[in-house]
């Protein structure tokens, strides 16, 4: 089985860094499950303009295959303005709808006001729901305060929480394929 963490900017690290943390968790305790970071950073996508999911070339084709190609999801976003970036909801109009279906989410936020963990619940939850998708009950959201000026995660509750998580995609994963 195949977990995919995506981080969902092309800008800053702290959401990569959120998401391997919770790779790291899967790896040390599943060893069933292969771990692969999508890092929308290191991609050069093209903007979804409406044609088939199959037309699309170079990067763009390779991340939509990539996507596609797993059986979970921890998937990861700053919050901008009050709403996920751009470019992680480019990557969901990219993906093909049934890619998507019936398979487990878990989502990682960060940002920098407590508020903005308002929007896995307003928008994340919602867009997983339009693809028919489980999504894992917790999800963690990571203020700036989280981290030390190295953008190392230090406070305990979060990484507990981050590997709470980890392990609730999986176990869900699993009981929902049994």
């Amino acid at each position: 089985m195949k977990l995919l963490g995506i981080s969902g900017t092309i800008v800053g690290s702290k959401t990569a860094i959120a998401v391997e943390k919770a790779l790291e968790t899967v790896n040390r305790s599943h060893s069933e499950v292969q771990t692969e970071l999508l890092d929308l950073r290191q991609y050069d996508l093209q903007f979804c303009d409406g044609r088939n999911p199959s037309d699309y070339t170079g990067d763009t084709r390779k991340v939509i295959d990539i996507v596609s190609s797993a059986d979970l999801y921890l998937i990861g976003t700053p919050i901008f303005q009050s709403s996920i970036t751009g470019v992680l909801k480019n990557l969901f109009d990219l993906v093909p709808v049934d890619a998507l279906y019936n398979k487990v989410m878990g989502f990682i936020a960060t940002g920098g006001t407590y508020q903005h963990y308002l929007v896995v619940e307003n928008q994340l939850k919602p867009i997983a729901g339009y693809f028919r998708a489980f999504v894992a009950p917790s999800y963690v959201y990571l203020h700036d305060d989280h981290f030390n000026p190295e953008k190392k995660i230090v406070d305990p509750d979060v990484l507990q929480r981050i590997d709470k998580l980890a392990h609730e995609v999986v176990f869900m994963h699993q009981r929902l394929k049994a």
